[in-house]
């Protein structure tokens, strides 16, 4: 490849992107956000395994004939780390998306959303335990204030409504996968250095494949999904937008930023969904919003920025 080659490469747009984690990770915390509001709807109509294995089987079938290329390429390091690489495969694939579906046949989206802005807590914990790595004062300061952020959004600008909130047995299991995510997402630093695609690739059809024996059971106990128009639907927008693209995001940002950094951008979450029901739900703007996206984005500048003297 001569230089002008690698130059006009390197331009490009896709490369670019690969190289702004604050952007890919805010598109990964605005699929999600659809993702919350797409799995709450679809409660009671499509059995939580079933929605969690379609969306990664599909999303394995969907990227595959652009993965199996680097899947070769990759396969001998993918094999040297096949432990860590099958742990990211159950936990952040398998068993988190489940336990999500499943707790949001529970409760409520506006528990989710409160119990979400805690997943930054998680990563530093697991930072901390598997990597040795402290939140500095700065980052621990941004969580709070992005934090704050989005329980004023959450609230309503008002504090009393937090003495109303009831948690239930769905919160508890939303609790459960947080700690899981956070578990993936420290654990993504020690994969091995494959292509992005290949992670996605491996992990989406192992997590899957881990997914078969409680597939099976929940076909035999529960009533099977119908296939209507909005679940077909849901069916169609799981497997691209927080499965392909929101990990692809994800995991690039973690790689660029590190996982302590990359944590607050979970406040995004429920900030995004707050701005999806003034979207798509008719909900009129009021000056809580304004203030609430205000201290979520000083908050997650604060937190994720990188630190003089640090490497």
């Amino acid at each position: 490849m001569s230089a002008s080659d690698r130059a006009t490469r390197a331009a490009s747009p896709g490369n670019w992107l690969a190289n702004q984690p604050y952007l890919l990770l805010s598109i990964t915390s605005l699929c999600w956000a659809g993702n919350a509001i797409v799995g709450r709807l679809s409660a009671g109509h499509i059995p939580p395994v079933t929605l969690s294995f379609l969306r990664w089987s599909l999303a394995f079938l969907i990227v595959l004939p652009f993965a199996w290329k680097h899947l070769r390429q990759d396969w001998a390091a993918i094999r040297g780390r096949i432990g860590i690489m099958i742990l990211l495969s159950i936990t952040g694939i398998g068993v988190f998306n489940t336990l999500q579906y499943w707790a949001l046949e529970y409760t409520t989206a506006l528990n989710t959303l409160l119990l979400q802005s805690a997943a930054p807590l998680f990563v530093a914990v697991w930072s901390l335990v598997l990597l040795g790595v402290r939140l500095t004062l700065t980052q621990a300061g941004g969580i709070v204030v992005s934090l704050t952020g989005v329980l004023v959004i959450l609230l309503h600008g008002d504090p009393t409504a937090l003495a109303n909130i009831a948690f239930n047995k769905g919160d508890l299991i939303f609790t459960v996968a947080l700690v899981i995510f956070g578990l993936y997402s420290v654990l993504t630093l020690k994969r091995p250095k494959i292509h992005a695609l290949s992670l996605i690739g491996f992990t989406s059809g192992v997590g899957a494949a881990c997914l078969i024996p409680l597939l099976i059971w929940e076909l035999l106990t529960r009533p099977l999904m119908q296939l209507d128009t909005a679940n077909l639907l849901t069916l169609f927008y799981v497997p691209v937008f927080p499965s392909i693209i929101a990990y692809l995001c994800f995991n690039r940002g973690v790689q660029l930023i590190g996982a302590n950094r990359a944590a607050p951008f979970f406040h995004l979450v429920p900030a995004f969904g707050a701005l999806m029901a003034i979207v798509f739900l008719g909900e009129r703007p009021q000056l809580f919003h304004v203030v609430g996206f205000a201290l979520v984005l000083t908050g997650v500048f604060i937190a994720s920025r990188k630190q003089a003297g640090a490497g």
